[in-house]
């Protein structure tokens, strides 16, 4: 039988039928899999520091969004971070609603702020998108140093002395410690599945045309203002969780943590992580918090961690542009075939 007689002899799948790539049941089951190894054996330090950077790799998947299907290089995530983190903490001490409220009322307003932040990437693009980001992103480093984190003070930007600061409670169905790294690898999870539907339906392929050209996606009817603002709204909107979730690991968050450093040393991470497969996000998230934490367990000076990470970042573009996850996604797939072979 011919390869067209085959094809034809195949049995067609109903057109009710919804195709949902591998990735998207992936997710689930590696983060349940991490979730629980994490809650079993890690103590409190490393707890914490796991709650962190599982937090962080959403706003490593909004940045891998942005530079892993549109190609665009943004150094603000990190604000955008603490954008979402000053709106939950201020609402969540204003008018001490839900946590679920105050995070999505942070996340919808690192959306907007995003989404402006986003608005030089409609005329620029590399070197110069990058440059004014990383301004934008030094300009909130300037504004968080003056206006600090609310920590329960009188007023909408008032501030607490001394023993007056008051903590941002957690959810109430995860006050301890493991219940909340549990809630938030959930809240990851459901972002991470967000931003991988994303990829693989209508605005991914947008996305790509987009980066392949934008005469190329307006001859072939993307509407290239529309989606290009739809990525950065969704970047800002993950950045805006994490930072939220952050806040609640802690009770508050601090101004000095928010520089315009951090957003470099995201996105480096990102791209040593792996910016073009889910998990890379994880990874990045990892590396973020879970080195520093490593270093200063051993009793090793935290910046050292600046030199590994410039390394890391030289070997990536170098020599792994994929990243980390790139490389085991390149395993795996070298391991499956060999199997395969009779």
């Amino acid at each position: 039988m011919s390869v067209e007689n085959q094809t034809l002899a195949r049995p067609m799948a109903p057109a009710s039928t919804i195709l949902i790539p591998r990735e998207l049941y992936a997710i689930p089951i590696v983060m349940a899999v991490f979730t629980l190894a994490v809650a079993v054996f890690a103590n409190s330090f490393w707890l914490t520091a796991a709650t962190s950077a599982v937090a962080l790799s959403l706003s490593v998947t909004g940045l891998a969004i942005l530079y892993g299907q549109l190609g665009l290089v943004s150094l603000c995530q990190f604000a955008l971070v603490g954008v979402g983190g000053w709106v939950t903490l201020r609402i969540g001490h204003a008018w001490h609603p839900p946590f679920e409220l105050s995070m999505l009322a942070g996340s919808a307003v690192a959306a907007i702020v995003g989404l402006i932040f986003g608005i030089p990437a409609l005329r620029l693009r590399g070197l110069y998108l990058a440059l004014v980001t990383l301004m934008l992103a030094g300009g909130f480093q300037t504004i968080i140093g003056a206006w600090g984190f609310p920590d329960g003070g009188a007023g909408f930007l008032g501030r607490a002395d001394g023993a007056g600061r008051a903590m941002l409670p957690r959810p109430d169905i995860a006050q301890g410690s493991v219940p909340y790294f549990v809630y938030v690898s959930l809240i990851a999870t459901l972002g991470l599945l967000i931003s991988q539907w994303h990829k693989v339906a209508k605005p991914g392929r947008a996305w790509a045309l987009i980066r392949k050209g934008e005469h190329v996606a307006i001859a072939s009817g993307v509407n290239v203002l529309a989606y290009k603002a739809w990525a950065f709204a969704l970047s800002g909107f993950l950045a805006g969780i994490a930072g939220a979730l952050l806040a609640g690991n802690v009770g508050q968050l601090d101004g000095r943590a928010f520089t315009a450093f951090e957003s470099l040393d995201l996105f480096a991470l990102a791209v040593v992580g792996g910016v073009y497969n889910w998990y890379g996000a994880v990874i990045a998230g990892l590396l973020l918090r879970a080195v520093p934490a490593l270093l200063t367990d051993l009793g090793i000076d935290g910046y050292v961690t600046i030199g590994i990470f410039g390394v890391a970042l030289f070997q990536a573009l170098a020599t792994a542009p994929a990243g980390i996850a790139g490389q085991i996604a390149g395993l795996i797939e070298r391991l499956t075939r060999r199997g395969a072979k009779p």
